[in-house]
């Protein structure tokens, strides 16, 4: 099992007068959220007293809702109740779903200038169910991977508007870079990887979702590291390779090609239409989002003319 106090001690050390930027100003979590987190740790935490605390944030209260009666969709069940959502996913899913609902507020009221959220958050949303999937071939907890894949960008659309300047040159010129985080380690000495996780877990989150935002970047390294292959940090830097409009990394896709390669039960065409299948469940067909099944068959097609 891993220890992982002594993964973030031992990580989260790395550039630490750095990363706690001074000119970023950080986000704040909604209030409701931040009540039941703490509140939903204690052992004998009341029912009624989370229902209250979730009911006070309009915003949060039809998050839920509208995200466990997607989840039951293929029942015949109807969720109309805070506190029904509460006993039927129990405390800790409650508290993951408020969880990616409250950073969802923080990143869609951020404005940035350079990312389009609605896009971003379909791309947040891909990655999440691959994540999901990915832990569950590797026996690794998909619900955390798929929640730290909902929030591993968190803090780009913020960022990226108050460093407006520096972000359109990563941007405008995205072929003179391998990457978004060397990009920023070049620019500013830190990356958004490492000040999310410094952020989340200032906030106390568990320390295996905030080494999943940490280590996001780093799928290479975590694919060799014994301690984290078979864990959701892995699912998610897994998922991360999946291509995006900000286009943070340049040969992700190849990336994620060749894992398919050589990892025989990974299956990479029918995950994604797996994924593919499961997301137009839940969003639809939004505009603007080029799915990885078709990313995947266009690549297939242009390396099969070349043959």
């Amino acid at each position: 099992m891993t220890d992982w106090k002594s993964v973030l001690e031992s990580h989260l050390a790395e550039n630490s007068d750095s990363v706690e930027a001074p000119e970023i100003k950080l986000p704040i979590l909604p209030k409701a959220l931040l009540e039941f987190r703490e509140e939903s740790q204690n052992p004998d935490a009341n029912i009624s007293k989370l229902t209250r605390i979730v009911s006070a944030d309009a915003g949060l209260s039809a998050e839920l809702l509208k995200n466990v009666n997607i989840a039951m969709a293929s029942t015949l069940t109807k969720i109309t109740s805070v506190q029904q959502a509460l006993v039927f996913l129990g405390i800790a899913k409650t508290r993951m779903y408020l969880t990616v609902s409250g950073m969802k507020q923080i990143m869609k009221s951020s404005s940035s200038k350079l990312i389009n959220f609605q896009t971003f958050w379909n791309a947040n949303l891909e990655r999440a169910l691959f994540a999901r999937e990915v832990a569950r071939l590797i026996g690794a907890d998909p619900d955390i991977a798929y929640t730290a894949s909902m929030l591993q960008d968190f803090l780009l659309p913020l960022i990226t508007n108050q460093r407006y300047e520096d972000y359109i040159d990563f941007s405008s010129n995205r072929d003179q870079y391998t990457n978004l985080i060397k990009f920023e380690k070049e620019k500013f000495g830190w990356d958004h990887a490492q000040v999310a996780g410094h952020i989340l877990n200032s906030w106390n989150f568990p320390g295996e979702m905030v080494s999943c935002i940490y280590f996001h970047h780093r799928g290479a390294d975590v694919l060799k590291d014994n301690s984290l292959c078979n864990t959701s940090v892995a699912a998610v830097a897994i998922a991360t390779m999946i291509p995006e409009a900000f286009r943070q990394e340049s040969n992700s896709l190849e990336a994620l090609m060749e894992l398919d390669k050589v990892w025989p039960g990974f299956r990479l065409m029918a995950l994604a239409q797996k994924i593919d299948d499961e997301f137009q469940r839940v969003a639809g067909q939004p505009k603007n989002h080029f799915p990885l099944i078709h990313v995947l068959k266009s690549r297939m097609e242009k390396m099969a003319a070349q043959a």
